[in-house]
């Protein structure tokens, strides 16, 4: 790929990513693109591969799937690349402060939830009855 389309991909999923994560705010300014392919860090997980994964510039790993057929394991599967993306940051030794957010953008076809108009549904952890936030956003669903 010529090098100017790769820089217009990059700018371009800038934009989208700062309009969908960030509120519109031009918080981000750049990012890297790295292999999407997901692989379990133990021999017995499943590997995966996403559209896009990249990593912003605050180390946030963002994975980014489209998704065109309704499927009944659509969800499980969103999760587990989360938390694939999420737990593979760390090895053997490595302290949990260096986690960084995982955040899963998922680009949808179909009405997923039928009790929302809005088109872009962002989820965060929260408390089941008084519904007030988890203190840490490190992993987070938005759905388009």
């Amino acid at each position: 790929m010529p090098i100017i389309t790769i820089r217009l991909f990059q700018q371009t999923l800038i934009n989208f990513l700062n309009a969908i994560i960030y509120g519109g705010e031009k918080i981000l300014e750049s990012l890297t693109i790295i292999n999407p392919y997901n692989p379990g860090k133990v021999m017995t997980l499943k590997d995966s591969y996403l559209d896009i994964k990249a990593v912003l510039f605050d180390g946030s790993i963002v994975v980014i799937e489209m998704q065109i057929a309704r499927v009944s394991v659509f969800s499980k599967r969103v999760i587990y690349n989360l938390g694939k993306a999420d737990t593979n940051q760390l090895g053997i030794g490595d302290n949990y402060l260096i986690l960084k957010p995982a955040i899963a953008v998922t680009i949808i076809d179909f009405i997923k939830f039928e009790k929302s108009e809005n088109v872009i549904n962002h989820f965060v952890f929260q408390e089941k009855t008084k519904k007030f936030k988890y203190p840490d956003t490190e992993l987070q669903l938005i759905f388009i």
